[in-house]
């Protein structure tokens, strides 16, 4: 009768749930990115807030430039232009891959010189060139600025986010494709985008459940070599299918990310400590000054009055807890204990590379 028991309790028992990811949220194909573009432009039609001449003169040549280019010739001496209303900027972007001429994507522009705002401006055609230096791409169009500036006469401003930059949704229209190798290999590699053996050789495994032994083989914890179809029209729906299927990652490692310059603390689900007993404590200095005026006596000859320090020094020390870990303590038993003696995120990072420091931490500090 206990065996039936045991068996329906097991039977009955709640199933964990496994955790499983698309292999195309784990992995790129190899050859297979992006590309990044860069231009210098001009941006016209600014409300006063654009480059000054003196402190900016390649924004004046630029311009000069330009117009030269439509037949404009403005003389060399005598004629010094005001481009209050001009900006010089660059233009950035990503080509995906794949991208076809004709397709549009967006850029990013942002004043080199001491714009004030590029608010409402106009960016003129600017071609766009990668590291070849072959043009990809041209820009144009009305910048977007999320920013906001605001200054008086005074000389008093104010200013929300950045407005010497601003971006242009669907603002460069791609001219050429580039070569990829997506085509032209029979084979594929993927790689990782974090490198896990236990997560590689799953892939693999997945991959010849599916399409047989051989099929694909873990390189390293951070690449799998795939071998593609016979048929390179096949190709495309073959890795649809492969990106499809779901496969359990491995367990991440455990580590503790530590940002010092805003007191953020990330600590994994695997984290663990062992035995440790740990003291906490802070020692707060205060020194007020309390300056007193020193009158002359009534009727004294030649007296002044004298301002005499008067200074006051407390320490006090608050805190002083002590808490102990036992050996394999958990990330919810290390929160709770450090919220019991009402320790700080400074105080936090202070008592992890303490423990780190000990050999009583068993993961990876890492400090941003």
């Amino acid at each position: 009768m206990s065996g039936v028991v045991a068996a329906l309790v097991l039977l009955l028992a709640p199933i964990q749930p496994v955790h499983a990811d698309k292999i195309r949220d784990l992995v790129q194909v190899a050859g297979v990115r992006s590309n990044q573009l860069v231009g210098y432009g001009l941006v016209v039609g600014l409300d006063g807030t654009g480059d000054q001449t003196t402190q900016a003169p390649f924004t004046t040549q630029s311009l000069e430039n330009m117009l030269k280019e439509f037949g404009v010739s403005i003389p060399s001496t005598g004629i010094q232009p005001q481009l209050k209303d001009v900006a010089a900027v660059t233009v950035t972007a990503n080509l995906p891959p794949f991208a076809k001429p004709g397709q549009t994507i967006d850029i990013t522009v942002a004043s080199i010189g001491n714009a004030k705002s590029i608010r409402g401006g106009e960016l003129l055609m600017t071609p766009l060139r990668g590291a070849d230096g072959n043009v990809y791409a041209v820009a144009q169009g009305s910048v977007v600025v999320g920013g906001v500036s605001a200054s008086g006469r005074s000389g008093s401003s104010v200013q929300i986010n950045i407005s010497a930059s601003g971006r242009i949704p669907n603002g460069a229209s791609v001219e050429r494709t580039v070569p990829s190798s997506f085509n032209t290999n029979s084979d594929l590699v993927l790689n990782l985008n974090t490198a896990d053996y236990v997560t590689a050789g799953r892939i693999a495994d997945a991959i010849n459940h599916l399409y047989g032994a051989g099929t694909a083989r873990a390189l390293d914890g951070g690449s799998v070599a795939v071998r593609g179809p016979v048929d390179p029209s096949e190709k495309v729906a073959w890795l649809g299918a492969i990106e499809s299927m779901d496969v359990q990652p491995g367990d991440a490692p455990a580590r503790v990310i530590v940002n010092s310059r805003t007191g953020t603390v990330v600590i994994g689900s695997d984290v663990r400590v062992s035995a440790a007993a740990v003291a906490h404590g802070s020692i707060q200095v205060t020194i007020t000054e309390q300056p007193q005026v020193s009158q002359p006596n009534a009727f004294s000859n030649g007296g002044q009055t004298t301002v005499v320090p008067n200074s006051s020094v407390s320490i006090s020390q608050q805190g002083g807890h002590m808490f102990k870990f036992g050996p394999g303590v958990s990330l919810d038993s290390i929160v709770r204990a450090v919220n019991q003696v009402g320790a700080t995120p400074t105080d936090l990072i202070s008592i992890l590379e303490a423990l780190k420091q000990a050999g009583a931490l068993h993961a990876d500090l890492v400090v941003i």
